[in-house]
C-alpha cells in the first residue's frame, strides 16, 4: 500500500518551544502567516495542482496536523480530512487561516496565473520547512503535468528532502538564566493604513552579480546591507535624518539548522535585532551600514543563539510551570508578547538561496516571499534568490510608500537596478 493511499493512525505531537506563542496571538489582524511563491514558465492547471497536494501532504506530518486545545498545552493532532481545497487567489496574501474553513488545516496553497503560493501558520514550521514543502508540492505539480518527469524520476520524494519532526530547541538546550528578549520601545513606522485585511506587497527584483558589487564596496554581505538600507530609508524617510530618541531596530531571523546541525521541519530560528540608534544629525549610508553590520556581527555566534533560546525554553521545561492551566499561560504569553513586541522597528528576514534539481530547472522561474503585520510592525522585508536574482519583497500595511521607494532608491544609487512590481493597492 503506498504513503498516498495509507490513512495514517491518529497521532499527537507538542508544539515545538517558538510556536507555543503563535496560537495566543493569532487573530485576523495579526495572522503570524507567511507566504512563499514559486513562479513557473507555465499557467498552473487547478485540477493538477490539487492533485499534486493531496499526494505530497501524507508525506508531511508537520503540515498534516490540526490543533488542540489541551488541559496546560496547546497541541498537534493527525488531520485525517482530505488536503484543503485548491483555490484560484481572491484576497489579500497572508490573511488568517481560519481552521473551520479550512478543513482544520493550518496551511493553504493557492495559485494566479503560472504562480502557486504556500501560506503557512507559523505554528507548524518556519521559512526553511516551507521552502521544503513547496519544493516538494512543486515538483509533484510538475511531474503530474509533464509525465516525461514522472518517467524519468519517478514519483516519491527527493532523497535529500528531511521528514525530521524533533523539537531542535529542547535537543540543543543548555541550562541559561539570561533573557531571551528585548522590552525598550523602538521608534515605530506610522501613517494612514490601507483598508481593513489589505496589504500592501512591493516586490524588488535586483541582479545577483550587481548587489554583491554594491556589498564588496562597504564590506559587508548581502544581508547586512540590505538591513542596513532598510533601516536607512525608513530613517531617511520618517526621521529626515534627524536624532530619535528610539533606535531603528529590525528583527532579523537566523535560521539555527547550520549552527547546531538540524534537519527538523519544525520551527528552530531565533531573532536578533540590527540596531541603528541614530544620536545626531546627517548619518550616512556608509555609516549606517558599518553600524549594522556591526551590530549583527555581535550577535551571530553559536554562543549567542544557544543563549536566546536557552531562556524560553528553560520556562517551558519549568516545573511549575509546566502546572499552570493553558488558559494563565496564555495571559502571561500575551503579556510577556506584547512588552517585547515594541522593542522593533520592523522585521527583515532572509530566505536564503533556493535550489531546485537540475531536472526541474527551466520549468521555474523564480521564487518571492512575504510576511504578514504583527504589533508594532507596519512594514517589513523579506529576501530570497534564485539563480541570479534576488527579490527583495516588502509588505505593508501602510498607504504611504516612502519608505518603499527610498530603499530602492538607495539600492539604484550604488548600482543596482531594480525591477519593481506590486499587486496593485498603490494604485487603487
Amino acid at each position: 500500500m503506498t504513503e498516498y493511499n495509507r490513512k495514517k493512525e491518529i497521532k499527537w505531537d507538542k508544539l515545538d518551544n517558538t510556536a507555543n506563542v503563535f496560537p495566543v496571538i493569532a487573530g485576523e489582524s495579526m495572522t503570524n502567516v507567511y507566504r512563499i511563491s514559486v513562479t513557473l514558465q507555465e499557467e498552473v492547471k487547478q485540477d493538477l495542482l490539487q492533485e499534486a497536494l493531496a499526494r505530497v501532504l501524507p508525506w508531511f506530518d508537520v503540515f498534516k496536523v490540526r490543533i488542540r486545545y489541551g488541559v496546560f498545552w496547546y497541541y498537534f493532532e493527525t488531520n485525517q480530512k482530505p488536503a484543503p481545497e485548491v483555490k484560484k487567489e481572491y484576497r489579500y496574501p497572508c490573511q488568517y487561516i481560519s481552521p473551520n474553513r479550512n478543513r482544520n488545516y493550518l496551511f493553504r496553497v493557492n495559485f494566479y496565473k503560472n504562480r502557486i503560493n504556500l501560506e503557512v501558520f507559523h505554528v507548524l514550521t518556519d521559512g526553511m520547512g516551507g521552502i521544503t514543502f513547496l519544493r516538494e508540492l512543486t515538483y509533484q505539480y510538475l511531474r503530474l503535468s509533464h509525465p516525461e518527469l514522472r518517467e524519468k524520476l519517478g514519483d516519491g520524494l527527493c532523497s535529500d528532502t528531511s521528514l525530521n519532526r524533533e523539537d531542535s530547541y529542547l535537543k540543543n538546550y543548555k541550562k541559561s538564566h539570561k533573557k531571551g528578549y528585548k522590552t525598550a520601545r523602538a521608534f515605530q513606522v506610522k501613517g494612514e493604513k490601507l483598508r481593513s485585511l489589505e496589504l500592501g506587497i512591493m516586490h524588488g527584483y535586483m541582479p545577483v552579480l550587481d548587489l554583491k558589487a554594491a556589498c564588496s564596496k562597504y564590506h559587508v554581505s548581502i544581508n547586512e546591507y540590505l538591513v542596513a538600507a532598510f533601516l536607512w530609508s525608513i530613517y531617511q524617510e520618517c526621521l529626515q535624518g534627524m536624532p530619535s530618541k528610539r533606535p531603528i531596530s529590525a528583527c532579523v531571523p537566523v535560521n539555527l539548522r547550520p549552527y547546531f546541525n538540524s534537519i527538523t521541519m519544525k520551527n528552530f530560528f531565533v531573532i536578533v535585532s540590527a540596531v541603528f540608534h541614530p544620536r545626531k544629525e546627517g548619518y550616512d549610508f556608509s555609516e549606517v551600514v558599518q553600524i549594522v553590520a556591526k551590530s549583527l556581527r555581535s550577535q551571530i555566534s553559536r554562543e549567542n543563539l544557544e543563549n536566546l533560546f536557552a531562556y524560553n525554553v528553560s520556562n517551558e521545561k519549568n516545573f511549575i510551570l509546566r502546572a499552570v492551566p493553558l488558559f494563565i499561560k496564555n495571559i502571561a504569553i500575551r503579556w510577556v508578547y506584547h512588552n517585547s513586541a515594541r522593542a522593533n522597528t520592523t522585521t527583515v528576514t532572509n530566505i536564503g538561496n533556493i535550489q531546485v534539481k537540475e531536472e526541474y530547472k527551466k520549468y521555474i522561474k523564480g521564487f518571492s516571499a512575504m510576511l504578514s503585520m504583527s504589533e508594532g510592525q507596519n512594514i517589513k522585508g523579506t529576501i530570497c534568490s534564485y539563480e541570479d536574482t534576488l527579490v527583495f519583497t516588502i509588505s505593508s500595511n501602510l498607504a504611504d510608500v516612502s519608505v518603499q521607494r527610498g530603499f530602492f532608491r538607495r539600492l539604484a544609487e550604488d548600482g543596482i537596478p531594480v525591477q519593481i512590481e506590486t499587486n496593485g493597492v498603490y494604485d487603487e
